[in-house]
């Protein structure tokens, strides 16, 4: 998963044109970085962009290969185009959507955290509510009363 710093710079280079990148250490390779989420992935320097549901069906489209991590069966990283690696203009429509896969999955999971969050609340405040309730203790029942 090695990447020479060359290539670490000249992935930069190319996703330039979607905004500021970063690249971080990671597992021996580098993740790239844009908007606070990670859209990219540098291995054995080859760049490969997030996908999802909505964006994939390009890259397969284009008959771009899926990274593939060791013993893992999919994930959702794909190698652009080759003439998408020529320059950043070429690059940019493939880096935008794998960014914007990224930030969807990140809307997904700030959505979903939210709704756990408010589904707690919501049973925080019902527990609290009945702690609060006076208790009803019934008397027992008298013999033919009715």
């Amino acid at each position: 998963m090695a990447n020479s710093p060359s290539f670490v710079d000249h992935a930069l280079d190319l996703l330039t044109l979607v905004g500021p990148v970063e690249a971080r250490r990671m597992f021996g390779g580098h993740g790239v970085y844009a908007r606070g989420v990670m859209f990219g992935l540098l291995d054995d320097d080859e760049l490969f962009l997030k996908t999802d549901v909505e964006s994939r069906p390009r890259f397969v489209e284009a008959g771009c290969r899926m990274w593939v991590y060791p013993g893992s069966d999919e994930t959702s990283y794909w190698r652009p185009p080759d003439e998408a690696h020529e320059d950043a203009e070429s690059m940019l429509a493939w880096a935008r959507l794998g960014l914007e896969a990224a930030l969807r999955l990140r809307a997904a999971k700030d959505a979903e955290a939210k709704a756990k969050a408010a589904r707690r609340a919501e049973r925080e405040a019902r527990a609290a509510a009945r702690k609060a309730a006076p208790s009803r203790k019934r008397s027992p029942a008298r013999k033919g009363r009715r």
